[in-house]
Parts: structure tokens; C-alpha cells; sequence
């Protein structure tokens, strides 16, 4: 069991000092450090972090803000570190410390209602999406060939043609002719 730390600022003119101090206070073996925007998805020492995780290890960080900037990130992350079997704790806010029963009761209720909101937006989207086709709105991209290129290029491959010579005359791949029906 190894105690992982992760420590962040947003930019340069930052320091990492304090946050440095309380980890290794609070026992961190290892802290994988950065100078970068929470906003930004590829965070390289957070990566980093989460692919040496083993079972029974302790993910500390000095406030939840410093691992996620979004609720739904922050869960995701949080997830990701349990399946590892791995436990998560943040010294400045004592309740998330998901090896104690409380921490994990208070994630497992974000995360039900995080999974609520995902399946809320799914409705809305779908239903949106009902009424925009019922209105005539066209989904997906804009189709290479038009209807009479497509029948032409059939009758041109019935001819005998090869396929690589109508997809060229057409400026499409030879995949595309070759799928037509």
C-alpha cells in the first residue's frame, strides 16, 4: 500500500510549496506534481498517477479542486481510482476519504446523482431530437454523391467500369463506390 499524491497549480507564476508540505505531512511516498490548468483533459503527471495505481493504494490530494475542476470529472477520476482498488482522499475536505464508510456512502450518492443528471440530458436530447426529425431537419453529413450520381455510378460499374476510375471522375473514395447499392 502506497500513499500517491497529486498536486496542481493553474499557472507558472504559481507555487506548489504548500500543497508540497501537506502531503508530505500527511504521508505521501510519491506526489506526481504540475503547472497546468485543471481545465485541460490531458493532464500528463495525473495520467501518470492513475496508471501506476495498485490495489490498496491512497490517492491524496490537498482539495478536491486540485483533482477535477468538474463534478462529473471529479466522479470520473474518483471512479476510476476505486476499480483500481485504490482509495481517494482529499485533506481539506475530510468527508471525501472514500476508505471510510462515509466517504464511500457520500460518493456512491454524487455519483447516483450524477448518473440521474447524464440519463436526464440523454431524455432531453432524445426527445429534441424526435421533434427536430418530425419538423424535417436532416441528421448526419451532407451525403458526397446526389442521388443521380449515385444511380449513374451504378450503371457505369454494371458497364464494367472499374471502380477506382468512377470514384476518381467523382472525387470520392473507391470504398464509397464500392458500397453503393
Amino acid at each position: 500500500m502506497a500513499v500517491l499524491a497529486y498536486a496542481r497549480v493553474s499557472t507558472q507564476d504559481q507555487h506548489l510549496t504548500g500543497q508540497l508540505e501537506a502531503l508530505k505531512a500527511a504521508g505521501a511516498e510519491t506526489i506526481f506534481k504540475e503547472k497546468i490548468s485543471g481545465a485541460r483533459a490531458d493532464r500528463p503527471q495525473l495520467a501518470k498517477l492513475m496508471a501506476v495505481l495498485q490495489p490498496g493504494d491512497v490517492v491524496l490530494v490537498t482539495k478536491l479542486d486540485r483533482l477535477g475542476r468538474s463534478t462529473r470529472e471529479l466522479l470520473d477520476l474518483i471512479e476510476r481510482i476505486g476499480k483500481a482498488g485504490a482509495a481517494f482522499r482529499s485533506l481539506g475536505d475530510p468527508l471525501w476519504d472514500t476508505s471510510s464508510s462515509q466517504g464511500r456512502l457520500l460518493s456512491t450518492l454524487l455519483a447516483a446523482i450524477a448518473e440521474f443528471e447524464r440519463d436526464l440530458i440523454r431524455e432531453r436530447t432524445g426527445e429534441g431530437r424526435t421533434r427536430a426529425k418530425a419538423a424535417g431537419v436532416k441528421f448526419g453529413r451532407k451525403p458526397k454523391l446526389s442521388e443521380y450520381q449515385r444511380k449513374e455510378a451504378l450503371r457505369r460499374r454494371a458497364a464494367g467500369e472499374t471502380l477506382a476510375e468512377i470514384a476518381k471522375s467523382y472525387a470520392v473514395d473507391i470504398s464509397m463506390i464500392s458500397r453503393l447499392r
